[in-house]
This record gives structure tokens, C-alpha cells and sequence, in this order.
């Protein structure tokens, strides 16, 4: 028989073995715990103030005994005492274990004093902490025992609670933010410290970066400022990838001025950038696309702002107005106390009690400006309704010119290419023909355009949206539209022209007045001269 199957068919070496791993799992001793010896002189176990822990090598009692006498002398390490009454009188209030008679107290420390003993006091405080964390775990039913094998709070999961406990101004986002330490998703998605989805509200951490807990909250609060300010979605038609740089800049910025947790090695951060927005650091750093394109976000070579979620959507209904609501409640609840706030973060956080107006607002304010509606006036010819108090007065009713004029139009060129989607491509549609009809337009030049472009001609603004037949499903070529409508004899000179595509498209030039209606998300591949409406 080998000495492991002795040791193993031996019971005084299992109680041994159960009773260390019970101490080692025990949150009030798990950073206490020191390698235990065999080759004690005590009759049970000495240790020294610096940390060698030995226990009798031939010594049979149970595992009770056995926790006791650990917990014993790492309680004398916590106390950086030799003295063992203010060490029982700890653990009888402890109650861990049960006391052997035969111990015999005052032999149990040996050697003099520690080398470093505010090492193992730092570490007694941690483990009082964690002891007193599982208590509430306990008590709260999410722990069966303080023994419970559950690991204790990882590093971010305290730096997040520190926000919500700490500091107000981004304390409403963390209690909804949610962290997801996956090494395997971390390395599938190159995360290399963390990166943020603001569609899930969820923040990717690498649990093999390394950072300590002010690192964290530092790291943290960089992604829920990224999420709350909707940089995912100010990209506009940025570059992604600089634009991401540019709001890293902005943002390292402010977290290092308001002394939120500790910047880890490496982050973008730059003081001469100090008091800019994002958009004026874009522009800067847009002219020297070699040396920025080279730069790192916490991601590492790719952005930190992850446009879609990669374990599905928030399970709250509005995340605008969530992000907008929980960034002014916490500036409301932010005091001096808590210390000062760039202006720069405070005016973007107001600046989100006036949201945007939405896609169909802006593309309705393009119709009025660049679409007149017919002017209508008033004539006796056709008399209005009499009023019931006075009908004896004739009044004279609302009428449009008779005479031959030229009525508003507008051109649209749409992109009917398979990349389309349907859903999109009948809600952009539906809000052009209301549009359309309060404008008193009666009919609009429609082109379609895949690989080549069919003219439809002129149709009712109510034939639009339901039924036209779109044709083509080929590849996108959109120019030959926008000439067509620009060279035909029967559109108007200062007719507008509205393109409707998925960004998928050529290079256009329109020397018209014109704009373009393009999913949310997508981008064009030029510089548009005319405004962009993204349908949400």
C-alpha cells in the first residue's frame, strides 16, 4: 500500500484534510490562509506571527477540533498577538469548531515578532468584510452557510457596486448596467479589458485583464458614459473606428479630472484634447488617420462600442429614455461633496433633456422648406357654412386657383435592390405619401433603380406607399435615376429629389437640392451634401 492510499484509508488524515478545506472556504479565514506544515512540537499546532503554520504530525481528532485549532492560530495572525485570551475571547463568539480539552494555551505562537505584520492586519480587515458580506448572503438566503463554496464578489462586481453606493451621478446606470465576465467571449470578440453594448445595456469585461478594483471603476464608468451618451449612435457618417477614439479621448478625459477610480496603463488620454467634445476631437485627429488608426481602445484593436448585443436585447422597453433619465437624475443627485464635474460632461448631459427629433420630424420640416404647399384663398363664389348665431351673413369659403399654375412636386429616387428590406422600405414609403398629402402635392416623379433605372413616371401621392410594384432586384446603380430625373423635360428645375437606399449603393452626385432617408445604422459610402434622415 503507497502512503496516498494510507493517507487516504487513514481518518485522522481525512479530518485533517476536511478541516483545512473548510477553513480555506470560510470568507473570514480564506485571506488568512498559509500553507499548513506538518511537524508541530505543540501538542496540537504552533504558528508564527509571520506565518508558518505546523500541525502535529500524529495527532487523530476530529474535523470539529481540528477547525478550531487552524482557526486558532490564524486568528493569531489576524491579531498580531501572541496572546491567546483576547484570541479565545474572539472565538467564542465565533463559534466555529468545537474547543479539545486537551489544548493547551500560551504555547500555541512561537518565534518573536512579525516582519511585517500590518501585512497579515490588512488581510484580517478583508476577511472581517467578506465574513460580514456573507452574513447578509446568509440572512438574505443567498448563501446556505458562511462555509457556502459560492465565490465571493469579484473585483468588478464591487467596483460596480461602488457606483451605486458611492457615486450618485452614475449610480441609477449601474443598477441596471449589467457585467458580463466570459474569458471564451472575450476571446472570441478580441475583447482585451471591456467593451459595451448599448442595445443589451450590458458591459464585457475580460476576467484575465488583471485590474485592480480602482482600475475597474475606472473601466466601468468609461463604458456606461459611452452607453448613456449614445456614442454608438453620434457616429453620423464617421469613420467607426476614429470616431471611437475620439469619444475614448473625451471621455478618459473627464473620468481622470473627476478622480474616478485609477486609469489603467495604456488608456486614450490626452490634456491637451481637455474641453473639446467628441466632434471637435474627430475632426483633429481625422487629419493623421496613420498614426490615430494605430491607437488602442479597451477593446484593444477594434472599438469598444459594439453596435449589436451579443446576448440579445435590454429587456428595457426604452433605452433612450432610460440612458436620458438616469444620467440627469444622477447630476441632480450629484453634490459638491462628491467632487466638481467637467463642464463639458454636465452641458452633454443637458443637452439630453432636449433629445433629437426623430427621423419622420426632420424629413416632415424637409417637406415644408423645399415642398410649398398650393396657397388657397378665399372667395364668395363658394360660400362657406353660415354661422348659427348670425345666419343672415354670408362668409366666404376656401378655394384653390382655378387658373393653369404649376403645382409642388418632388422627385424620389428608390433603391429596389435585394438588399433592401420590405419593412423599411413600406415605412419609408407610407411617411413620404403623408407627408406628401399635407403638402397638397398630387402626385410625385417616382424612379426605381437596381441595375438600371425604370422610370414610373408621375403617380398619386396615395399610390406610393401601397400600390406601387416595385421592379428589380438586381445590384444597386442609383446615378442613371438621378440624371433621368435631372434631364427630364417635365420636372421641374428646382425640384427636390429624395433617395431612399441601404447605404449600399454608388457614388452619387446630385447638383440639386436633395436628401437621403437610410436605415438607422447604415452608413453612405461619399460625403453627402444634403441631409441624411436615418429611419429608426
Amino acid at each position: 500500500m503507497t502512503s496516498r492510499q494510507r493517507k487516504k484509508n487513514d481518518p485522522g488524515a481525512a479530518a485533517f484534510t476536511a478541516a483545512d478545506r473548510r477553513i480555506g472556504s470560510h470568507p473570514l479565514f480564506a485571506a488568512l490562509r498559509v500553507w499548513v506544515r506538518r511537524g508541530s512540537e505543540h501538542g496540537w499546532a504552533d504558528v508564527t506571527l509571520d506565518g508558518d503554520l505546523r500541525a502535529h504530525p500524529t495527532r487523530r481528532a476530529s474535523e470539529d477540533e481540528w477547525v478550531w485549532v487552524l482557526a486558532h492560530c490564524l486568528l493569531h495572525l489576524g491579531f498580531g498577538s501572541a496572546d491567546c485570551t483576547e484570541v479565545l475571547d474572539f472565538q467564542s463568539a465565533l463559534r466555529l469548531g468545537a474547543r479539545p480539552e486537551s489544548w493547551a494555551a500560551g504555547t500555541c505562537v512561537r518565534g518573536g515578532e512579525a516582519k511585517d505584520p500590518q501585512r497579515w492586519a490588512t488581510r484580517f480587515a478583508a476577511g472581517l468584510s467578506n465574513a460580514a458580506v456573507a452574513a447578509i448572503d446568509v440572512a438574505g438566503g443567498a448563501r446556505s452557510s458562511l462555509s457556502d463554496q459560492r465565490p465571493l464578489k469579484t473585483e468588478w462586481d464591487l467596483a460596480l457596486s461602488w457606483f451605486v453606493s458611492h457615486y450618485p451621478l452614475l449610480g441609477a446606470l449601474a443598477t441596471a448596467m449589467t457585467v458580463v465576465a466570459d474569458a471564451e467571449l472575450a476571446r472570441g470578440w478580441d475583447i482585451s479589458v471591456a467593451a459595451v453594448s448599448t442595445a443589451s445595456a450590458e458591459i464585457y469585461v475580460n476576467p484575465l485583464a488583471g485590474l485592480s478594483r480602482e482600475e475597474w471603476r475606472f473601466v466601468l464608468a468609461h463604458e456606461m458614459l459611452h452607453a448613456a451618451l449614445r456614442h454608438c449612435d453620434r457616429v453620423g457618417g464617421r469613420d467607426p473606428y476614429l470616431w471611437n477614439v475620439a469619444a475614448d479621448f473625451v471621455v478618459n478625459g473627464w473620468l481622470v479630472e473627476m478622480g474616478v477610480g485609477s486609469a489603467p496603463e495604456g488608456v486614450l488620454h490626452d490634456p491637451a484634447l481637455a474641453g473639446l467634445s467628441a466632434e471637435s476631437v474627430y475632426d483633429r485627429i481625422a487629419v493623421d488617420l496613420r498614426r490615430y488608426r494605430r491607437l488602442l481602445t479597451l477593446r484593444g484593436k477594434q472599438g469598444d462600442l459594439l453596435g449589436e448585443p451579443l446576448r440579445g436585447p435590454a429587456d428595457i422597453t426604452d433605452l433612450d429614455e432610460f440612458y436620458r433619465r438616469a444620467l440627469l437624475t444622477g447630476l441632480s443627485y450629484h453634490t459638491p461633496a462628491r467632487g466638481l464635474l467637467p463642464s463639458g460632461l454636465v452641458e452633454e448631459i443637458r443637452a439630453l433633456e432636449h433629445p433629437p427629433l426623430s427621423w419622420d420630424a426632420q424629413l416632415a420640416r424637409w417637406f415644408e422648406e423645399f415642398v410649398p404647399s398650393a396657397e388657397k384663398r378665399r372667395t364668395y363664389a363658394r360660400a362657406s357654412r353660415r354661422q348659427a348665431s348670425t345666419p343672415d351673413i354670408p362668409r366666404p369659403g376656401w378655394v384653390r386657383p382655378e387658373a393653369l399654375e404649376s403645382r409642388p412636386t418632388f422627385g424620389v429616387v428608390l433603391d429596389t435592390s435585394g438588399s433592401m428590406d420590405p419593412k423599411l422600405l413600406g415605412k419609408a414609403l407610407g411617411a413620404i405619401a403623408s407627408y406628401a398629402a399635407a403638402r397638397d402635392v398630387p402626385a410625385a416623379r417616382v424612379v426605381f433603380c437596381d441595375a438600371m433605372a425604370y422610370d414610373a413616371g408621375y403617380l398619386p401621392v396615395e399610390d406610393i406607399a401601397g400600390r406601387v410594384r416595385v421592379r428589380g432586384r438586381g445590384g444597386t446603380v442609383l446615378q442613371p435615376g438621378v440624371d433621368l430625373l435631372e434631364r427630364a423635360a417635365d420636372f421641374p428645375a428646382a425640384g427636390p429629389v429624395l433617395v431612399i437606399t441601404d447605404g449600399y449603393c454608388d457614388v452619387l452626385r446630385i447638383r440639386r437640392e436633395h436628401a437621403f432617408l437610410i436605415p438607422a445604422g447604415a452608413f453612405l459610402p461619399f460625403r453627402a451634401r444634403g441631409p441624411v434622415f436615418r429611419m429608426s
